[in-house]
């Protein structure tokens, strides 16, 4: 092999070489920086790129993807001086590839950094319970000022959540204590409600049975009253007629009136609870005497046929005082 074909084969590789620097192929999801003599000129974004090669080379390789960093737990001091225990992770993407690239030198041990920070800052304002209770109120301060802190590397803070919060054991046990005895407080104050409530009902029922049982009574009342006035009515137009019958000289219809009287009141003592047997002398011409003035009526409203009636009736009722009585029937030897 003579030095010509020496050379052309070497020029051939450099020229190969050359190309092959000078096409760069940048990967989707991130941002290359090109430095011409160590300044940086420009930003090659995803596909295929063409550079100066020997005076143009890669600066950085950014990623321009959403990234997560761990943020490591610390101490943090509350304003009522409880210390707690802290970690959480940050969210964020580059949007500017040469600035994250040149105006930090540690990217991701700024962030860290910087989110811790105001982890204490915040947090430290803040008394215990507003601390446990307000996690979101503590994630949205600590987006919006690590964000605006990271703005000028060209930076976007997406998310910061706090993973976990630890108060010291003791604190934990004094806050169970004091959750129990507030729900036993709850408790107390329910089952006192429920039997207030429970009193005010029954006392409303027996209110609303007393007004029915008083609305009952003074509408018997007032039936009864109904009923003894129609009564008195009946009596007095019985007691009217009666008179009028009087004045007009018929004596049978006050026999009528008095023989009516005389049998009801004898039925009320027969019928009387408190007594069984009763045994009084009755007079049978007093009856008969009432009968008689009965028998009159009735043959001055229907005829003699009814007064043959009630005669037949009176004799068969009541046994004629002057009559013989005839004896038993004797028996048989």
């Amino acid at each position: 092999m003579t030095g010509f074909d020496i050379f052309a084969i070497v020029f051939v590789a450099l020229v190969i070489l050359t190309l092959l620097a000078g096409v760069k192929t940048v990967p989707q999801g991130y941002d290359w920086t090109i430095e011409r003599f160590g300044k940086y000129t420009r930003t090659l974004d995803p596909g295929l790129n063409l550079i100066v090669p020997y005076i143009d080379r890669v600066g950085r390789k950014m990623n321009m993807m959403e990234q997560v960093i761990d943020i490591p737990k610390q101490e943090v001091i509350t304003k009522d001086n409880a210390t707690v225990s802290v970690d959480g992770v940050a969210f964020y993407q580059v949007f500017d590839a040469a600035k994250a690239s040149y105006e930090v030198a540690n990217l991701h041990q700024a962030i860290v950094t910087l989110t811790m920070t105001n982890i204490r800052s915040v947090m430290g304002s803040m008394d215990l319970d507003q601390v446990l209770s307000h996690r979101d109120e503590i994630n949205e301060r600590l987006l919006r000022v690590v964000d605006a802190a990271v703005s000028p590397w060209g930076l976007k803070v997406n998310r910061i959540e706090i993973k976990d919060i630890v108060p010291p054991a003791d604190l934990v046990q004094a806050m169970g204590r004091q959750m129990k005895a507030e729900r036993e407080k709850r408790a107390d104050i329910l089952q006192a409600e429920g039997q207030r409530q429970s009193a005010i009902l029954k006392a409303e029922g027996q209110k609303q049975s007393q007004i029915l049982e008083a609305e009952g009574r003074k509408e018997a009342a007032f039936r009864d009253a109904e009923a003894r006035e129609r009564s008195a009515e009946a009596e007095a137009q019985a007691t009217r007629m009666v008179s009028e019958a009087i004045a007009k000289g018929d004596v049978a219809s006050l026999n009528y009136f008095i023989a009516d009287k005389y049998i009801k009141a004898f039925g009320q003592l027969a019928n009387s609870p408190n007594q069984k047997v009763v045994m009084l002398p009755i007079e049978a011409t007093s009856m008969l005497a009432s009968l008689a003035g009965i028998g009159e009526i009735a043959k001055a409203t229907f005829g003699e046929s009814a007064a043959a009636a009630a005669v037949a009736t009176r004799r068969g009722a009541v046994p004629n005082a002057g009559a013989p009585v005839p004896p038993p029937p004797q028996s048989q030897r």
